[in-house]
């Protein structure tokens, strides 16, 4: 946030306090923010602008709990675009054993080797792209609890397995989710968490498209493995998405302000000095890791935020 000029000369919401709601005023603007405290106890935090940067389940949630008399069905959300075409990115993961020690665990644990597929093929019979990444991931204990698909579950050709973790490796397909508008982060009629703050409710369903897609890089990935001369290959299951770590697009950006919530500044519609700097404004998945995208358009958000505050427009 921006706080008001203070004899302290910085904001007194910590990393570890929890914001519940944004107040606004009379005119629609955006007046700072309620929050509660380690110790439970409410404080309101006055500012000029107000950034919300929870990404694509918290933000959302945070602007569809902050009601008034002016934003009944939630802050910022005249067009009811706040909350919907939730996306994660599918994937596939393939496991493969060598004959001699990789060590794929040392030293960089992350590497994008393959974009072949990045882009859609109509030739495919389905919507989708993405690449493929080499990996340890995840480490040992995660290594050994990993299931589904063709991985031995139990015995010794579990035992083998794991005995082989210096010589084995991960093929692992990143790819789109396609923006469904009943994917959705609403709030829950009934639940409340532990602040008594009504609770999120995540509604999903993978787009045929996008688990087709998953499996097709699942398969590049199997003769991947084989061209590089894997003595063993697994392959897990794709199946429907029972959870996420990439939470985008439910706060979209959009110069028609009917069908999205922010503009190309990252300000929303609504209200003028309220700026959304997170997943929540993509408008489709890309092709998996997007952190290095919010990253670029928080910075170049930042910049703009600036140049409004020093054209006195928040």
């Amino acid at each position: 946030m921006i706080p008001e000029a203070e004899a302290t000369g910085r904001c007194e919401v910590r990393a570890d306090s929890y914001v519940f709601h944004v107040a606004t005023d009379s005119r629609g603007r955006a007046t700072g923010v309620h929050y509660f405290d380690v110790d439970k106890r409410e404080h309101f935090q006055k500012a000029r602008a107000v950034v919300l940067s929870a990404n694509g389940a918290e933000t959302a949630r945070l602007l569809l709990n902050s009601t008034s008399n002016r934003f009944a069905e939630g802050l910022a959300n005249s067009s009811g675009m706040v909350g919907k075409h939730l996306m994660f990115n599918q994937g596939s993961a393939v496991h493969a054993v060598f004959e001699h020690e990789l060590n794929e665990y040392k030293s960089v644990q992350v590497t994008r080797i393959v974009h072949d597929f990045y882009d859609s093929d109509p030739k495919r019979g389905f919507y989708g792209g993405g690449g493929i990444d080499a990996r340890i991931n995840p480490q040992p204990a995660l290594w050994a609890m990993s299931s589904g698909g063709d991985l031995p579950r139990w015995g010794a050709d579990l035992k083998a397995r794991l005995e082989a973790f210096p010589r084995s490796m991960m093929s692992t397909g990143h790819s789109t989710s396609l923006p469904v508008a009943t994917n959705s982060v609403s709030i829950d009629p009934t639940a409340k968490d532990a602040w008594g703050i009504p609770a999120i409710r995540i509604t999903y369903k993978d787009h045929p498209d996008d688990l087709a897609f998953a499996r097709f890089l699942r398969d590049r990935s199997v003769e991947i493995m084989q061209a590089a001369g894997a003595q063993r290959i697994w392959r897990e299951d794709v199946q429907e998405s029972l959870w996420g770590v990439h939470l985008l697009g439910t706060c979209r950006m959009g110069n028609d302000p009917a069908v999205s919530v922010i503009d190309k500044y990252h300000r929303t519609h609504d209200v003028p000095n309220l700026f959304l700097c997170d997943g929540s404004s993509f408008v489709t998945s890309g092709r998996g890791q997007p952190t290095m995208t919010i990253q670029a358009l928080a910075f170049r958000a930042a910049d703009h935020i600036g140049q409004f505050a020093k054209r006195s427009e928040i």
